[in-house]
């Protein structure tokens, strides 16, 4: 059949994914037609000294696009990089008040010489209009403002011109709204309403506080007289630091401590944008956290006071909040499966606040969960690829969140909310929950999946689960064990092995909870080796590497011989091992030694990858996850970082940071991980470290188990 051709003018941008023919990330086009399996059919709008003018079209996916309006659409093409585009449209908050700009407005722009106000005067149209379908694109002349709030007293001059993307904040007209007018005449006052939505407002004061070079590449902001009195701040602490200009810059605190060389406390801030001469979470030569260069801004703590957006005055009179819902980018599920998102697009699609998947009502345990089960994972990928005509509704409930997440990078609460509703019991939709409980459900209930581990004791048949629970004695492990140590102690304490080479096995570290927790820092494991937890598998001989035929639990913690890893030995070994007079009352038990193996047969190790861990403090559940192959791509995800608003009428703001400083850690030796000292370490590694409450492993070489209804 024909395309259905479009009669009202749609624009739209691309999002993510590659089209067949035609469009990319970042290219915006105008639709001319849909296909018949729902694909548009547009025209491509060039970059460069030819934007505007569009050339031959392409064919690219519905969900691979967000629409625009023909005002959007002028705005983001005199925006030359793609990136930049999409990075801007990621800001849903400060792209609406772009949008929205009226005349005399007051904005912060990207200049040169830094980020200076001024104030909005003419919307000007770039390009000339030599065909229908042509379009204008669309920028802002600025007049600069003085930190005195003053108009720049030099010779008048033309008025620089800036695109969308140079404006970083933006503040509602402090005069009457006149509307922005063409230079040219041509047009009268558009008649926008004036902008209800803001990014970060600048505060004009004249009390300026001076900035001091520090020697260290990094701006620090101390005040001449300015006493500022607050709450206690702490990590995750939403706040504002006063420039030397008089312009307030807000951030989030993502480190507090005393840093080298100071003796008060200081705080780290990640700012909302470049400020040149900060740094990416360095200070001096030491690290306290990442983040996007220029945004990281060290000062002591006294000096930073409450985001006074979102808290009430010193004088008691309340500041606007802004709690409408943010507006979510509108998501049509074709019914194809999305693939898990790409290493090399993971940062632009998902780093950010409101990104990843939105809290609400105590949902921060399935928030987490579903996030390090579906966002990276190739190996649990194909949980969702049942048919559509035979899945059920909650089925196709979760795979519209996924779907989502990878394509859009955020998922609102509305739709995690109706997924809650579905799961069969109310308290799934209003009571905190523990992952394994929700992660039970999910693959029985939901996905319809046999159990992910088959576990065998000596004398018992082999029983089903989803998650492996760490049981053991703390005597048992030093003070600060890997994940591979518990793992190990715990299947021979009790004196289970694995049936079969799970495909996913997630380890549940011994606390319960926020209230209790065996050990005060747990150290991960990237990879664990399984080969010695297998039932009936091949095992060599600790000693000598012949085939195994005795395992001895009583040698676990020798200081002789490596404590805290397996000990199984050849028949040899054994017998030498155990003469020795401080292991004469130890018992070895035989070994299973498959049929047709001999001695010298070599033994093949069966590894696992560390793909996600969750960590939980103080009834709060966040997550860590893998997304690639490179040791440093980490990402950090808390479905509830923030909130705008109160408890009401606000909503949550998820956020997802980037976070190469674990793979720094993780990187290191077993030796130097073992003299490690967790309070020296980042802020995120920390509260891995300390946190960690249940750790994933994938085998990306082998599929995911069978649907239950399928014969195996």
């Amino acid at each position: 059949m024909e395309p259905k051709t479009v009669g009202k003018e749609r624009f739209f941008i691309v999002i993510r994914g590659k089209s067949r023919k035609g469009f990319c990330r970042g290219c915006i086009g105008r639709v001319e037609a849909e296909t018949q399996r729902g694909e548009l059919m547009g025209l491509l709008y060039c970059s460069g000294s030819n934007a505007g003018s569009p050339k031959s079209g392409g064919i690219v996916r519905r969900e691979d696009t967000y629409p625009l309006s023909r005002h959007q659409a002028q705005l983001l093409l005199f925006v030359s990089s793609t990136s930049k585009r999409l990075e801007l449209l990621c800001n849903p908050q400060l792209f609406s008040a772009i949008c929205e700009l009226s005349q005399d407005d007051l904005v912060v722009v990207k200049h040169k010489k830094g980020h200076l106000p001024g104030l909005v005067k003419n919307l000007m149209q770039i390009g000339r209009k030599e065909n229908k379908d042509d379009l204008h694109m669309l920028g802002f002349e600025v007049e600069f403002v003085d930190s005195d709030h003053n108009l720049s007293s030099k010779k008048p001059a033309p008025l620089p011109l800036f695109s969308a993307a140079d404006i970083i904040q933006v503040v509602p007209s402090y005069s009457v709204p006149l509307g922005l007018h063409w230079r040219d005449g041509q047009c009268g006052g558009l008649n926008r309403k004036a902008v209800t939505r803001i990014n970060s407002m600048p505060n004009i004061r004249s009390r300026a506080l001076q900035v001091r070079d520090n020697h260290t590449e990094q701006s620090v902001i101390q005040s001449q007289s300015l006493s500022i009195s607050h709450g206690p701040l702490e990590v995750g602490s939403m706040v504002e630091v006063v420039s030397n200009t008089g312009i307030t810059v807000y951030g989030v605190i993502r480190w507090l401590g005393v840093p080298a060389g100071k003796t008060d406390e200081w705080a780290g801030i990640e700012l909302d944008y470049e400020v040149n001469g900060c740094s990416d979470g360095k200070y001096g030569s030491q690290r306290y956290f990442t983040c996007k260069r220029n945004r990281a801004l060290f000062v002591p703590v006294t000096k930073c006071s409450p985001d006074s957006r979102f808290v009430y005055s010193s004088t008691g009179r309340e500041t606007p909040k802004p709690t409408e819902t943010p507006p979510v980018p509108p998501f049509e599920d074709s019914g194809e499966n999305a693939s898990p998102i790409a290493e090399s697009e993971v940062l632009s699609l998902l780093v950010g606040r409101m990104k990843g998947i939105q809290g609400h009502i105590n949902s921060c345990y399935l928030d987490a969960t579903l996030f390090s089960l579906f966002s990276s994972s190739v190996t649990l990928d194909n949980i969702c690829q049942k048919s559509a005509d035979t899945e059920q509704p909650i089925t196709c409930t979760l795979r519209n969140i996924v779907n989502r997440l990878r394509r859009q990078g955020f998922v609102p609460a509305e739709s995690v909310m109706n997924f809650r509703k579905q799961l069969g019991c109310d308290t799934f939709q209003t009571e905190e929950k523990d992952p394994e409980e929700f992660i039970t459900v999910l693959f029985q209930k939901v996905l319809c999946m046999e159990p992910l581990l088959k576990l065998r004791s000596r004398r018992e048949t082999s029983q089903g689960a989803y998650t492996f629970q760490i049981f053991l004695e703390k005597e048992q492990m030093g003070q600060m064990p890997t994940v591979q140590q518990l793992l190990e102690t715990s299947c021979l304490s009790g004196d289970l092995k694995f049936e079969e080479m799970p495909s996913c096995l997630m380890v549940q570290m011994p606390r319960f909870g926020n209230k209790y927790k065996m050990f005060s820092h747990i150290i991960p494991s990237t990879e664990l080796d399984i080969t010695d937890l297998l039932y009936n598998s091949p095992r060599e001989c600790f000693v000598c590497g012949h085939l195994a035929e005795y395992e001895c639990l009583q040698c676990l913690p020798d200081r002789k011989l490596q404590p805290g890893r397996i000990k199984q030995y050849c028949t040899t070994c054994n017998t030498q091992v155990h003469s020795h007079h401080t292991r004469q009352g130890h018992s070895p038990k035989s070994l299973e030694v498959p049929v047709g193996v001999t001695s010298d047969t070599p033994v093949p190790r069966h590894t696992m990858q560390l793909s996600a861990v969750l960590c939980i403090q103080t009834s709060h559940y966040v997550s860590f996850v893998k997304y690639g192959l490179d040791p440093h791509s980490w990402l950090f995800f808390d479905s509830m970082a923030d909130r705008c608003g109160d408890d009401q009428s606000g909503y949550n703001i998820p956020e997802i940071q980037a976070c190469p400083e674990l793979g720094d850690f993780l990187s290191q030796s077993e030796e130097e991980l073992a003299r490690a000292n967790p309070s020296q370490a980042p802020e995120l590694v920390r509260r891995l470290l300390c946190d960690s409450y249940m750790f994933l492993y994938q085998n990306p070489v082998m599929p995911l188990s069978k649907p239950n209804h399928q014969e195996p």
